[in-house]
């Protein structure tokens, strides 16, 4: 249910966002193209892949919105002599602002779901508990790089490993 909501709350946001055009076309695609990889992310709930994707596609959002905002803004708001077109404009930017506000709090929560799932971050910064931390000496591995004990062997018969 709450990843749903994650969603849902960005899609209104940038929907009233756009209200005033203000923002230029590449803030609206970005934005609209990650929530739909979000969609995905959720549907797939087996998929890391996507919530990756969704992850880094926010944290690229976060970056460009600020640029959009900081180049929009100025140019727009000089010209707005309408009252209406004023207070729209205004209440735009204002869910604009809260959208980008919200956004690095969603992405603790997407990367929560991503460790839920199994990701694995193989950052390390100096921090134990930073990455998670997870203990794994008791795990056997499968791809066969440590050396199999052979069983005892009765005299006179020759094992495999014995014939070379």
């Amino acid at each position: 249910m709450f990843p749903q909501m994650i969603i849902i709350v960005h899609w209104l946001l940038t929907t009233w966002g756009c209200m005033s055009p203000w923002l230029p076309q590449p803030y609206i695609w970005s934005n609209y193209a990650v929530l739909a990889i979000g969609v995905w992310a959720i549907a797939q709930r087996d998929s890391v892949d996507a919530l990756v994707m969704y992850l880094v596609g926010m944290v690229i959002t976060i970056l460009t919105d600020i640029i959009h905002i900081a180049i929009s803004y100025d140019r727009t708001a000089n010209g707005q002599f309408n009252v209406a077109l004023r207070d729209q404009f205004r209440f735009s930017v204002g869910m604009t602002i809260l959208s980008l506000l919200l956004k690095p709090v969603s992405c603790l929560f997407v990367y929560q779901m991503y460790k839920e799932r199994g990701g694995d971050c193989n950052l390390n910064f100096g921090f134990p508990g930073l990455t998670g931390g997870r203990d794994r000496t008791s795990y056997q591995t499968i791809d066969g790089q440590e050396p199999h004990h052979q069983p005892a062997v009765s005299a006179g018969v020759k094992t495999p490993s014995a014939a070379y």
